[in-house]
């Protein structure tokens, strides 16, 4: 097939055999068998294709191999010690190279450092349409995809595997807004006090607050409005098996707009360094050498406190009456702890939505003798994050730096868009417009 032809398959035709082979009308070997015979023969040398060509056939085969892998792994025994064995049979182009060597060439050849397997960036970014999110009517960020033609593949066709991919890059783009606001704050010189970065930080808050309700919309909706916890947990999640050994699966975890914001605010977690290097070949290259720069630099609230002549311990042991009048003196330090303050909230939203649609269930399975799934657990992330660590990563980012001053400031459980500190210089709420296109 031609690669256009590939992409018309992989919306029509890869729905249907997955459903087939999931509810047990078609044996796994068919699909192995279509891909052989009508898909992967056709198609050209990648260095033939433009990157963005590239890019779109990293998608569609994408989809395509996790699917192989799936089947492969839940009917063979001993298929999870050995999930490379999934692919021994397929071969592409008229030269017949293995089909993981040349999804590899692929990827390289998008140019973008993309891993050699399917991933998150495939998956979301470059699958759904360009999201634009607009603040006080303007543009603040567009998180861009790959295809102009309105769809979004998935792996059964179902309208939540579909709302469930534009959550996600709906929420990567509000982050990517956030980011950019944030960013210019990270130069050497600029100060994080002044009524311009007060701004900066204002804005980014309202943001949060919009990342925050699309969390907790989602989680509130009934099932037929997004997507059930099982077909969640037994269908859309167990596309994520690996592809050999000790790969790095597709994952909300490989969000790396949630990854910056959290090194550029800090986060008191002693292995979260450790946990985000070990997403880095899944990331692509210039994701890695944006966070890597991030984790090196100082995180922008200590700054702020160094700014202000504190510093953090300090702030630890000031009574009330000291708090009060550092206040006081340096206003900006209210809009940095209600930035910090949603940031952590929007933790806390996240960390609903995993429960709702993974550790509660699973939970409930166990109590009931049920088990788990012998793919892709459901006790944890793809990439392993338990709801344990999830919970402790949201504690550590509830103790951001300027905690402290929580006792001296008014309660902040008020939406920060009618809050007039939030507002935007017309006076006017600030709305968050989302818009897709493409």
């Amino acid at each position: 097939m031609l690669p256009e032809q590939v992409g018309d398959w992989v919306l029509h035709e890869l729905p249907r055999l997955n459903e087939a082979i999931l509810n047990q009308h078609a044996p796994p070997e068919l699909l192995v068998t279509e891909l052989c015979e009508h898909v992967l023969p056709g198609l050209p040398d990648p260095t033939q294709l433009t990157p963005v060509q590239a890019q779109r056939l990293v998608v569609h085969l994408g989809f395509a191999g996790a699917s192989v892998a799936r089947h492969y792994q839940e009917h063979t025994p001993g298929g999870t010690e050995h999930p490379e064995r999934a692919f021994d049979v397929l071969t592409a182009g008229e030269e017949r190279i293995p089909f993981r060597r040349y999804f590899a060439g692929l990827a390289q050849h998008t140019g973008t450092g993309h891993y050699d397997r399917d991933s998150y960036a495939s998956l979301v970014r470059w699958n759904v349409g360009t999201v634009r999110v607009r603040l006080h009517g303007e543009v603040v960020a567009e998180l861009p995809g790959v295809f102009d033609d309105g769809r979004i593949r998935s792996y059964t066709g179902t309208a939540g595997e579909e709302r469930f991919f534009l959550l996600v890059k709906q929420g990567e783009a509000i982050e990517l807004a956030v980011n950019c606001a944030l960013e210019p704050l990270t130069a050497e010189h600029a100060s994080l006090i002044c009524e311009k970065a007060r701004h900066r930080v204002r804005e980014a808050t309202v943001l949060l607050a919009e990342l925050r309700r699309l969390f907790r919309d989602f989680a509130s909706r009934p099932a037929e409005e997004t997507m059930a916890a099982d077909a969640f947990m037994d269908v859309f999640r167990q596309f994520a098996a690996h592809w050999t050994p000790g790969d790095i699966p597709p994952s909300g975890a490989l969000d790396p707009e949630a990854l910056k914001r959290d090194f550029l605010l800090g986060i008191d977690e002693p292995e979260y360094d450790r946990q985000a290097r070990r997403l880095f070949p899944a990331l692509l290259d210039q994701e890695r050498t944006e966070i890597g720069n991030l984790m090196s630099d100082c995180p922008l609230p200590c700054r702020v406190l160094a700014e202000v002549g504190v510093d953090e311990a300090d702030l630890r042991l000031s009574d009330e009456g000291d708090l009060r009048r550092l206040v006081a003196h340096h206003p900006a330090l209210i809009d940095w702890h209600r930035l910090l303050t949603m940031h952590a909230q929007v933790s806390g939203a996240h960390l609903m939505l995993s429960k709702k649609f993974l550790f509660k269930p699973q939970r409930q399975r166990d109590a009931a003798g049920l088990g788990d799934q012998h793919l892709v657990s459901n006790r944890a992330g793809t990439t392993g994050m338990t709801e344990t660590y999830l919970e402790r990563l949201t504690r550590a980012r509830q103790r951001h730096t300027l905690a402290a001053l929580r006792p001296v400031l008014i309660p902040e459980n008020r939406d920060p868009g009618a809050d007039p500190a939030v507002r935007s210089d017309r006076g006017a709420a600030a709305p968050v417009v989302l818009e897709l296109t493409g």
